[in-house]
Order: structure tokens, then C-alpha cells, then sequence
């Protein structure tokens, strides 16, 4: 494929300066408009080493205002980056609404330089290019505009660009052994990028293909391209908000007939005092010693807690953490995200938050909120709660696929159980602030919650990242369960190891 490309193509002086006399402040004002709809928008750059995608990143920049745009160059992953998925590096820098973020390579290091050098198998390279797919389409599914560029240059005007380059002193640093040798085994460095550009080239987040042995006529072709991509973004912005056909879910509208995971629950479980606090010792000391082996280890731990209001959540994490070294793990409390969350992709805060290999992260509320409270409370478009089920499910695999032990628990009550608890830290003034009028809103559509958590459970249950559903009536019994079920969990992983 890529060797039918024309890279003859050339663009005279005269011509390139009349065009991008036209073209950069036509640029300078799309940025301006992006900020002002908060359009986030994000320009990947890849291609052959000397291809010139640092000057046209240079170039490109050169007509937008300083302020609003990162330039983010990706070369090897930092020792930090390596205890991270491999994705969390790239979700950590996503533009917030009205910036731009530039890419001087990106996540497809992964399936380009590992694996020509490779430090990957191709197994790992079939799931790398299915977790940058999944992530670009929840990119650009989330409003992001993503434009993606391929600097083509032959590998005859390759080595001629190394060899200039590696005459000065002052540049001869810019030209590594693997660039050399990729140059010297240039075919089998081109299918990668061959396949690349066909496996991932889609309708939301097409290739653009750059004829880079003219730096000319590359600048232009990369200013026309992105110019009318900021143009249409912002059409379609303007464009009046036409509410599309929800995606069907094949659930039955009659609540009888729906699947009911929460009904089956028994609530009568319970353990006397004396029990809970022997096996709560036990399980705590366990609880220690695992924590030490998985950091020995490197092995990663994500932990999300859901339940109903006064569900018992606060209390089955202190005791799971009562005896871990708390240099080891972060318990992150999730409430309605800030003005800079909102201004970010609604997994974005999540992500940031994900362990490095060997600690734990337990989240007290989770992303899950996208298709309960959000979905309830319309804080999200049908669309957008119906497509988070996958989203979140393509979001816990990638988290599994780099080695994290990934366990969510829905701790459950019924009605009337949280009618009495409520009730007692209503009275007691070291608990109030624990209850909210918006608790009791929360309580007053229960019914809908409960058919929103029957369907969440059942749609991201998975082998990978199970639910477990916390008989929680009995606050010891509930304990005593998330703790045994994160040990089994966690003593399986570690013989796997």
C-alpha cells in the first residue's frame, strides 16, 4: 500500500507561501472558535524516523496561540509509565474541552517500535490494536476531535536524512540504532505500518496519509486537512442537537418481565459478633501478608465499591484497609465530578486514578455512576449511558490484560434496612452528616435505581472484572464476605504468578 504512494509531489516556494498566507490565520481563528464551543481536539503524528514530523508539528503550531495547546513528544515509557497499563499514560494526557493536544508519536508505539524490536508477542499485539481501537472510538465518541497523520518518506530519502543528520554534531543525537536499523530492514518495518494504517483506519478516526519528502508541500496538505476538520467539528456543533434513536438493548419496557439479579439476593445471611471478630482478625492478618507479596510481585489491584445509601460501603473498606501499609493503596471517594472533570472524557478522572503494578486502588463509587445516577438523574444522553456499558467493559479489560485483579462489589440492602439506618445516624450527631436531602431523593426512586443496577450487573459482570453482590443487612456478614472474597481472589493470582 504504502509504496504506491506518489511521494514525488512538490510544492514551489511561491505557491506554499501564498497558501499558508491564507492558511495559518485561517487556523489561528478555528482554534479560537474550538475554545469558545469547548471543542478538544487531538493530532496524533506518526511516520518514518527523519520524516519530519517534529518541523511539522513546529510549523503547525506556529499559528496557534501558545496558551491553548500541549505538545506531548512520546518516546520510550518512563520507569513511572511502566508500572501503569499501557494506556494510562495517553488517557492522562487528554486535552481538557477547548484545547489541543499535538502527539509526536503516540500509542502506537506499541504496535510499531515494540513490536519490530520485539519486546511484545504477537499476542500482545492483537490486544493492543483492539485497546487503541476501543479508545479512539471513546474518544471521538465523547466529543473529541482526533485527527491522525502518517508522514511517508521511501527508504532511500530515509538514509539520505540520517546520514545529513548524523554529520553535525549537533543533531547526530536525534538518529538511534534502532532508527538505523529499522532503515536497514525498511520492508518488514513497512508492513507494521502498512498494517497499522489498515487495522485502525475507521470512520471515526481515519488515516491521513502525508507525502513528507517535500516539507512544503507536507505543511500545506497537514494546515488544509486539520483546517477543514476544526471546520466541520464546528458546524456539526452549531448544527442543532437532534436527540439520535437510543441504541436498543433488547430490554423489555414491561419491569416484570426484565432480568432481576438483585431479587435472588438473601438478606436474612448474617454472623453473630463473636464470629465476625475471629474471622475479621484472620482475614485482616491475611489481608497484610497478601498486600506485601502483590507489591513484591508487581501485581496491581482495583477494587470498586457500589451500593445503595447506608449499603455499608465506608465500613467494608476501612476493614479491608485496617492492617494494609497505607504507602501501599488509595482508597479514591467519588462524587460529582469538578469543573475540571466535566471538562475531560467522563473516564479520564478514573484512569488517572488506576494503581501501579504492586499497589491497590479502591474506589468508593466507581465509574459505574455513568449508568446509574447519571442515567436517572439525565446528567448523560440515552446514547451515552446505553454505549458506557461497553465502553466500561473495553475500559476493565485492558485494566486485566496489563495483570491487575480487577473486583467491583454491590453491597445490598433492602428497603427497609435502609430505612433504619437512615433513621439512626439522623440521631446520632457524629453520623448526620453521613445523610443528605439528597439521600432521601436517592430513596425515593429506588424502583428505577434497582432496574438500572439489575442491568448494569448483568451487562458488565465478566470473567475478567466479576461483580460480587454483598449480602449487606448484616453489616458483619458483609464485612466478612468482601474481605474473604478479595483474599480468595488475591491468594488465586499470586499461584498464577
Amino acid at each position: 500500500m504504502l509504496e504506491k504512494i506518489d511521494l514525488t509531489k512538490k510544492l514551489e516556494k511561491e505557491e506554499y507561501e501564498k497558501r499558508m498566507k491564507e492558511l495559518e490565520p485561517r487556523l489561528g481563528r478555528l482554534q479560537r472558535e474550538c475554545r469558545e464551543r469547548k471543542l478538544p481536539v487531538m493530532i496524533v503524528f506518526e511516520g518514518y524516523g527523519a520524516s519530519g514530523k517534529g518541523a511539522q508539528i513546529g510549523a503547525l503550531i506556529h499559528a496557534l496561540d501558545p496558551r491553548g495547546f500541549t505538545v506531548y513528544p512520546v518516546k520510550n515509557e518512563t520507569e513511572e509509565e511502566k508500572l501503569h497499563p499501557y494506556l494510562w499514560r495517553f488517557w492522562t494526557k487528554l486535552p481538557e474541552q477547548g484545547r489541543i493536544a499535538l502527539y509526536d508519536s503516540s500509542w502506537y508505539r506499541r504496535v510499531l517500535n515494540d513490536r519490530f524490536d520485539q519486546k511484545i508477542g504477537e499476542s500482545k499485539v492483537t490486544e493492543a490494536f483492539d485497546s487503541i481501537l476501543a479508545f479512539e472510538r471513546q474518544l471521538t465518541d465523547g466529543g473529541i476531535v482526533l485527527l491522525k497523520f502518517f508522514l511517508d518518506i521511501d527508504k532511500k530519502e530515509q538514509k539520505k536524512r540520517f546520514k545529513r543528520l548524523l554529520e553535525s554534531e549537533d543533531t547526530a543525537w536525534r538518529v538511534t540504532r534502532q532508527d538505523l536499523k529499522r532503515n536497514e530492514e525498511f520492508d518488514r518495518y513497512q508492513k507494521m505500518n502498512e498494517e497499522m494504517i489498515l487495522r485502525t483506519d475507521t470512520d471515526y478516526a481515519p488515516w491521513n496519509i502525508i507525502e513528507a519528502v517535500d516539507r512544503r508541500f507536507a505543511t500545506v496538505k497537514i494546515y488544509t486537512l486539520v483546517t477543514e476538520a476544526l471546520e466541520l467539528a464546528i458546524q456539526r456543533s452549531d448544527a442543532p442537537v437532534k436527540q439520535p434513536e437510543p441504541v436498543p438493548l433488547h430490554t423489555p419496557s414491561d419491569a416484570g418481565l426484565q432480568e432481576s439479579t438483585l431479587s435472588k439476593v438473601d438478606l436474612t445471611l448474617s454472623i453473630d459478633k463473636e464470629t465476625y471478630k475471629k474471622k475479621l482478625k484472620k482475614l485482616q492478618d491475611r489481608m497484610e501478608e497478601l498486600h506485601g507479596q502483590l507489591y513484591r510481585k508487581r501485581i496491581p489491584v482495583v477494587l470498586g465499591f457500589e451500593g445503595w445509601d447506608a449499603g455499608g460501603k465506608g465500613g467494608a473498606i476501612k476493614r479491608l484497609t485496617e492492617k494494609m501499609d497505607p504507602r501501599g493503596y488509595m482508597v479514591n471517594p467519588t462524587a460529582s465530578p469538578n469543573d475540571i472533570e466535566r471538562a475531560h472524557h467522563y473516564l479520564w478522572r478514573f484512569w488517572r486514578a488506576m494503581p501501579k503494578a504492586g499497589h491497590i486502588a479502591v474506589f468508593d463509587r466507581t465509574w459505574y455512576g455513568r449508568v446509574m445516577v447519571e442515567r436517572i438523574e439525565g446528567f448523560c444522553t440515552t446514547r451515552e449511558w446505553q454505549r458506557a456499558y461497553r465502553e466500561i467493559n473495553e475500559m476493565e479489560r485492558d485494566l486485566a490484560r496489563e495483570g491487575a485483579v480487577v473486583l467491583k462489589f454491590w453491597m445490598q440492602i433492602d428497603k427497609e434496612e435502609q430505612a433504619r439506618r437512615f433513621k439512626a445516624r439522623q440521631e446520632d450527631p457524629d453520623k448526620q452528616w453521613k445523610i443528605t436531602e439528597e439521600d432521601w431523593r436517592n430513596r425515593a426512586k429506588w424502583d428505577q435505581y434497582e432496574e438500572a443496577v439489575n442491568e448494569m450487573l448483568i451487562r458488565t459482570s465478566t470473567s475478567y472484572a466479576p461483580w460480587i453482590i454483598v449480602e449487606g443487612n448484616c453489616k458483619y456478614y458483609a464485612r466478612i464476605k468482601v474481605l474473604q472474597t478479595v483474599v480468595d481472589a488475591l491468594e488465586k493470582r499470586l499461584k498464577e504468578k
